[in-house]
């Protein structure tokens, strides 16, 4: 059983999911993907089998947000602090990783997916990377988007963003009074993208771990009890329900349906 775990989200605005024209459509679900050893050794079994089962639950998850209208999903497969984590369960991620994209990007690339890969590459094998670059150019011309954020930190991202432009305002490309929300979300590992109108978490925690943090700073959280690989399509099912059933203002006031542009205040 999926129970949902509420936040109060009082500054965001939405629409009911009977609604034939919802005033913000769930377009992108982010998934913080947790549980999977507990779910392990629940059953006896290794901490990759979990990792394992939570793979396989990939697809179905895939499949039923594409037919829920959603155009992108990004799950959070391996964060910036999950190096620490003991060495053999790094290498058994890291193989599992390699493994989804070998067996994966033929059928992602039939089913219509655009693969993204999103995180600091710079600690994985010359191998990985040709992995990782054959799959996404395999994909490319998919509609719905895929985004695995692997080697991924939230701070690293904004970071990484920051480096990127300092080198453009030294080399003259950029003033520093060019410089502002939109200019530093078109250097972060998601430009392109809408940013998550709904963020997931599983296992009952409730906790954001480094995951997009500029990227959600509007989204709506989720958190269910069940773990990762019991997470299925009718817990998805609940989730988008229970995105529909909330009132996304987005710092405006009851009743305003109308989102001005970001940093544009619509006058009344």
């Amino acid at each position: 059983m999926v129970k949902p775990l509420m936040v109060d989200s009082s500054s965001d605005s939405g629409s009911s999911a009977g609604a034939e024209k919802p005033a913000h459509p769930l377009k992108h679900i982010a998934v913080i993907m947790d549980g999977n050893n507990r779910w392990a050794k629940q059953r006896g079994l290794s901490g990759i089998a979990g990792h394992e089962a939570g793979v396989e639950r990939i697809r179905d998850i895939l499949r039923a947000a594409k037919e829920r209208g959603v155009e992108a999903v990004s799950l959070f497969a391996f964060s910036s602090e999950n190096w620490k984590r003991p060495e053999l369960e790094v290498r058994g991620l890291m193989s599992l990783f390699s493994s989804y994209l070998k067996k994966e990007a033929k059928k992602l690339r039939d089913d219509g997916v655009r693969l993204r890969v999103v995180g600091n590459r710079s600690h994985f094998s010359d191998r990985l990377k040709r992995l990782i670059a054959d799959a996404e150019g395999m994909t490319a011309s998919g509609k719905f988007t895929l985004v695995l954020c692997v080697d991924y930190g939230g701070r690293w991202d904004i970071a990484n963003a920051a480096q990127k432009i300092a080198a453009e305002v030294q080399m003259g490309r950029l003033r520093p009074t060019d410089i502002d929300e939109a200019t530093l979300g078109k250097f972060l590992q998601t430009t392109g993208l809408p940013d998550p109108d709904l963020c997931i978490r599983t296992a009952g925690e409730q906790r954001i771990s480094n995951f997009l943090l500029w990227q959600m700073a509007y989204s709506e959280f989720y958190f269910a009890d069940c773990y990762w690989p019991d997470f299925d399509t009718a817990a998805l099912t609940v989730a988008i329900d229970e995105y529909y059933s909330r009132q996304r203002r987005f710092g405006l006031r009851d009743g305003v349906d109308d989102l001005p542009s970001r940093g544009v205040v619509k006058s009344v």
